[in-house]
């Protein structure tokens, strides 16, 4: 697959708004910021959630959404799905009946920004999910992938406040979301997933944010065997990539990274010392992350 397939278009006038602010000196100066646009999901006829988003891709962020939180199963017919921008609605339909009633009984306030809603149990498919062993990551890729990452015009770069997400195969990065919040932008990832029919068994998982329950938990429904974060991780979320038997890696930053869980599928084929360190900005950035 060709690399960057979709990524960030930090010059897109929708994505970001001009703001007055007053600099370190007491000059006025216009910042950018990402823009947050309310987006309610509908499946069928019922209401499922509001969600805060900078607005692009809602078809993928819809049913990503839907299937990260079991009130679609992989594979489910969808007959279509049908975004208003009037009034900020997408709508996915399908041809049968679906159980989400009862999983709008059940709700858990997760820990991704925006105070994402996931519904029903969380761990309903984790516990039955198989990662296959025979994936492998070199460390040659891991950095490649760094570099071509962070140095893509993005919103991340451009206005911060934003989270990215990358699909990628070897050293590749396939497909870039971003997002106000990092579940949004997994979930446009696994929208994006579902309705081009890639499977995840030879992919790696690439987020600017920290490593918490609900993205491992993610990354797993997504059938995904390598996540690798710029940021920190919780205790939470390495106990649940370790039962998973997912490889997790954080603080990815220029030479440095660390090896959270599923070591046995890290190649070491490149010199660390021959790898330059990361950009200053770059490392402001990380720093900002980890404080959000």
């Amino acid at each position: 697959m060709k690399e960057f397939q979709i990524r960030p278009n930090p010059s897109d006038p929708r994505l970001t708004e001009q703001v007055a602010a007053t600099d370190e000196e007491g000059r006025k100066v216009a910042v950018a910021v990402p823009a947050e646009r309310p987006l309610t999901l509908y499946l069928n006829k019922r209401e499922i959630v509001t969600m805060m988003t900078i607005g692009d891709y809602p078809e993928y962020l819809a049913l990503g959404y839907l299937l990260n939180q079991n009130m679609l199963k992989a594979g489910d017919p969808v007959d279509g799905i049908d975004y208003d921008p009037d009034i900020e609605t997408v709508v996915v339909r399908t041809p049968t009946a679906t159980d989400f009633e009862t999983k709008l009984k059940k709700k858990t306030l997760t820990s991704g920004c925006a105070q994402g809603t996931a519904f029903g149990d969380m761990m309903e498919t984790f516990d039955a999910a198989r990662l296959p062993a025979g994936a492998r990551l070199k460390t040659s890729w891991l950095y490649t992938l760094s570099r071509k990452i962070n140095s893509v015009p993005s919103l991340y770069l451009e206005a911060g406040a934003i989270h990215g997400c990358v699909l990628c195969e070897e050293d590749r990065p396939l497909v870039y979301m971003e997002d106000v919040g990092r579940h949004n932008a997994i979930d446009k990832i696994a929208g994006w997933m579902a309705i081009n029919r890639v499977a995840g068994g030879d992919k790696t998982f690439y987020t600017t944010g920290r490593l918490t329950s609900e993205m491992v938990i993610k990354t797993v429904q997504m059938g995904i065997p390598i996540l690798i974060s710029r940021s920190g991780c919780t205790a939470w979320g390495v106990d649940l990539a370790r039962k998973a038997g997912l490889t997790m890696i954080g603080r990815a930053k220029g030479k440095r990274f660390i090896v959270l869980s599923g070591g046995e599928r890290i190649v070491y084929d490149a010199d660390a010392k021959a790898v330059a360190e990361e950009a200053r900005h770059l490392r402001r950035k990380g720093a900002e992350e980890d404080a959000a």
